[in-house]
């Protein structure tokens, strides 16, 4: 996969990953957890760094339709996700929001049976060219999920290292990779001093800023959020909140969401979709306040959905 800046690793990896990681797990080696004070100065500088270096990257659909067997889910869809901005996918229950968000990083496909049509740019590049490896295109789009999936038999630590374990070649500095990512996910305070402690053992809202912290952790361009929010408490919503808006000067985020509220926080611009099709996007404002299309304002006011 090439692109006007290198591809990104591994961004997040799905459960079926976890055999890969176990054997390179057995050869790895824990790391240890102590850290001096100067290492922990070079790790919060290096993350800085990075996140004043690092700009995420454009998406763009072109006519997406997205099947089931014969079942057309998403009917067409031109919309296109800024660099560096946080787009809002709103709309009823059934009208395609996750089947299309999983289109962008070709998760869809993974489905028997599934199937999408159309073109995704990404940075111009159409990731559904046959010369494109899936894997790359995997590596720069994250995807965070409705229920966080920490992978449950690891450590913290080793949930946020193992995809640096299975797509980078030097290791000598992971501590500082992992610490980089859960001070990215705004994790960093509330684990360090328990990283070889299971990462299933943390609260909900914690597991799901670790997931955060696992793509992180490989510098992907562009984060997918499919309801990351839909379980946890108002806190830790409020927290993952707090994270989006802190992470989007580093990554293009897509959010999938129900919660109107949440959207009007989170999101620089709305899109609104029914029946797998769209039907406006616009700044997020507007959207609420005065949409083009009556649809629209009978969701967002509450009249259906």
């Amino acid at each position: 996969m090439t692109s006007s800046r290198p591809p990104a690793a591994v961004a997040d990896m799905e459960p079926e990953a976890q055999r890969e990681l176990g054997e390179q797990r057995s050869s790895a080696g824990a790391p240890a957890e102590s850290s001096s004070a100067p290492d922990r100065q070079t790790a919060t500088q290096t993350a800085a760094a990075a996140v004043a270096a690092t700009a995420g990257l454009s998406v763009k659909l072109e006519q997406l339709k997205a099947f089931y067997g014969d079942a057309e889910q998403v009917r067409g869809i031109d919309l296109e996700f800024r660099a560096n901005e946080v787009t809002a996918i709103i709309g009823p229950s059934g009208c395609g929001k996750s089947t299309m968000v999983r289109c962008i990083n070709r998760m869809h496909e993974e489905i028997p049976g599934a199937r999408a049509e159309g073109r995704v740019m990404l940075d111009g590049l159409d990731i559904y060219d046959p010369s494109v490896d899936v894997v790359a295109v995997r590596r720069a789009i994250g995807m965070v999920f409705q229920k966080p999936n920490p992978f449950p038999t690891m450590s913290i630590f080793d949930n946020v290292a193992a995809g640096i374990r299975l797509s980078s070649s030097g290791r000598g500095d992971l501590r500082d990779k992992v610490e980089q990512a859960l001070r990215s996910a705004g994790l960093w305070d509330e684990v360090a001093d328990r990283l070889q402690s299971p990462g299933a053992g943390l609260s909900g809202g914690q597991q799901q800023r670790l997931c955060i912290a696992r793509s992180l952790a490989v510098n992907p361009e562009v984060i997918l959020m499919d309801e990351p929010c839909s379980a946890l408490d108002p806190i830790a919503t409020l927290k993952i909140e707090e994270l989006i808006d802190t992470l989007k000067t580093r990554v293009t985020i897509v959010i999938v969401t129900h919660n109107m509220q949440q959207a009007a926080r989170v999101a620089d611009r709305t899109a609104f979709m029914l029946d797998g099709r769209l039907v406006e996007v616009g700044p997020t404002q507007e959207i609420f306040t005065t949409p083009g299309d009556p649809r629209t304002e009978e969701y967002v006011t509450g009249k259906f959905g």
